[in-house]
């Protein structure tokens, strides 16, 4: 009966299960037109098998991925099934029938699910489509008016002009942190007549040597600062939010979306009692900049503005770059050159600086006047010189 009902009204309780969503947090949902990315990342980049891990990143430092679809006939990407599986993605089959077009059946599969998961799921805010093919245009378009976020992924090489106007962020895999593809050289046109001439040998891709993992040294035993790993999650992450948002990265904002990248972060395994002691000892390093947020116990977090650790980080590049030049050999390849440099200061990693990689770092470089970089097509890599 009716004193029921405001005996219910009255009672509001507690629902533990929406505690852990922060409202400024994103919902993603992610679907992945499959052997488009894959083969666009084989044929653009050399990257084989497609590695999603760049992209999982990407995401998690925008928020927090709810749904995870990949579209494809599985059956000829097998070791990439047991990748993304891994990855805690759902593999979508389509199957390759006889008579129909395999390429319509899924991108109509995977389009009717992204409206229906937007008309279902309201409390979706995003939605991430990785593809470069032309015809997922309607759908962001769709999406978009829906009041979706829309973010687009694809290779820059296999991705149509008209993909990126049709979104709200569109992310090129190969500038995506972790990608380590090297770019392959354009075929020859089979237009020319086949001649038995012989054909040049490609020229091998410089390869050093893998040193073992050592102990660490007496100075690093000694020292008292965290894992070099551990700083370079919190700067690479801190780098991608700033990248991502408009406004300054609070420290809760960046550990949430440290944790969407590896839930098993525990800043307690490297002896620091909470989130904001770590920070406060990468800021007393000189990584980071602290200053007081709107929110107690919550700062702001930052790039420190003395840039004298990143000018020595420059001096390094121009340093290793000019040796190798003058040792006979010519022009130094930019493939390599990260290991030259390790190999001078162990501790190097341009993420320490906010850049997304190292091709990144070499063009800040060059922006500084400090080195000169032409690509060498023969070689599929570019040639740095000093000034």
């Amino acid at each position: 009966m009716t004193p029921h009902g405001p005996a219910r009204a009255s009672v509001s309780p507690a629902r533990p299960y929406a505690a852990p969503m922060a409202p400024e947090d994103e919902r993603i949902a992610l679907f992945l037109d499959y052997e488009n990315l894959a083969i666009g990342a084989r044929d653009g980049l050399g990257v084989s098998p497609f590695d999603f891990g760049p992209v999982a990143d990407a995401l998690a430092e925008r928020g927090r991925v709810v749904t995870r679809r990949a579209y494809a006939d599985w059956s000829a990407f097998d070791e990439d099934r047991r990748l993304l599986a891994r990855a805690q993605v759902e593999l979508i089959e389509i199957p390759q029938r006889l008579g129909g077009s395999r390429k319509n059946a899924a991108d109509i599969k995977m389009a009717v699910d992204a409206i229906e998961l937007a008309y279902e799921r309201g409390f979706v805010t995003t939605f991430a489509i990785g593809t470069g093919d032309s015809d997922f245009t309607p759908l962001m378009h769709k999406l978009r008016e829906m009041d979706k976020r829309v973010i687009g992924i694809g290779v820059q090489s296999s991705t149509s002009k008209l993909l990126p106007a049709a979104c709200d962020e569109f992310l090129f895999y190969d500038r995506l942190p972790g990608v380590e593809g090297r770019p392959v050289p354009a075929r020859p046109s089979r237009r020319r007549p086949t001649t038995p001439a012989a054909a040049p040998a490609p020229e091998p891709e410089p390869v050093e040597p893998v040193e073992p993992v050592e102990p660490p040294t007496q100075e690093e035993a000694e020292s008292d600062g965290p894992d070099p790993d551990l700083a370079t999650v919190v700067t690479s992450t801190l780098a991608g939010l700033a990248r991502a948002t408009d406004g300054p990265v609070r420290a809760s904002t960046l550990k949430r979306a440290i944790l969407r990248k590896d839930p098993t972060f525990d800043e307690g395994d490297q002896g620091f009692r909470g989130f904001g002691e770590l920070l406060r000892h990468l800021e007393g390093r000189g990584v980071l900049a602290l200053t007081p947020g709107t929110a107690a116990g919550d700062p702001e977090v930052a790039f420190p503005e003395d840039t004298s650790a990143e000018d020595e980080a420059f001096a390094l590049f121009a340093t290793t770059v000019r040796d190798l030049e003058d040792s006979g050999g010519g022009p130094p390849q930019l493939s390599g050159l990260k290991d030259q440099m390790r190999k001078r200061d162990p501790g190097f990693s341009e993420k320490r600086y906010g850049f997304n990689g190292f091709l990144s770092f070499a063009r800040a470089a060059r922006a500084r006047d400090l080195v000169t970089m032409e690509w060498d097509e023969g070689r599929g890599d570019y040639q740095l010189s000093v000034y």
